[in-house]
């Protein structure tokens, strides 16, 4: 079922469905970002640009957090901010000298986790790799 929300961002109105939105981050300043899909446009929300459109989109990764971590989607910390991903929207893996590099979609950012930085997140992309592909790292 589509999740529509109407968001106003730099004068410009967008509705858009986040069921389609395959990455969230948050910063410590409390700073929300997600990236239009099929484009690279980044809407970069906070609670003083559009409050409405900032706590309804809170609300909605806190539903995905709590329903769909044990599934495709993985959170974890990097760079200072904290990334929800849809592993299903992830084309490619790169795996090298014990790190797992992906791009993320609709913004071509590269995550390169460690076993030592993320642990839980790298062996749960590692277990997606395999369940996915029939391939081992």
């Amino acid at each position: 079922m589509a999740h529509w929300i109407e968001i106003n961002y730099e004068r410009k109105k967008y509705f858009v469905d986040l069921d389609r939105i395959v990455v969230f981050a948050t910063a410590p300043n409390g700073r929300l970002t997600f990236w239009l899909p099929a484009s690279s446009i980044p809407i970069i929300l906070s609670h003083y640009n559009d409050g409405d459109s900032y706590y309804r989109v809170l609300e909605y990764i806190k539903t995905l957090k709590s329903s769909s971590l044990s599934g495709s989607w993985v959170r974890l910390f990097y760079e200072r901010q904290e990334y929800l991903i849809d592993l299903n929207s992830i084309g490619s893996f790169c795996y090298a000298n014990h790190k797992l590099t992906f791009w993320l979609p609709d913004s071509s950012i590269p995550i390169v986790l460690s076993q030592q930085t993320e642990p839980e997140a790298y062996e749960k992309i590692r277990h997606f790799i395999s369940e996915r592909t029939g391939k081992s790292i």
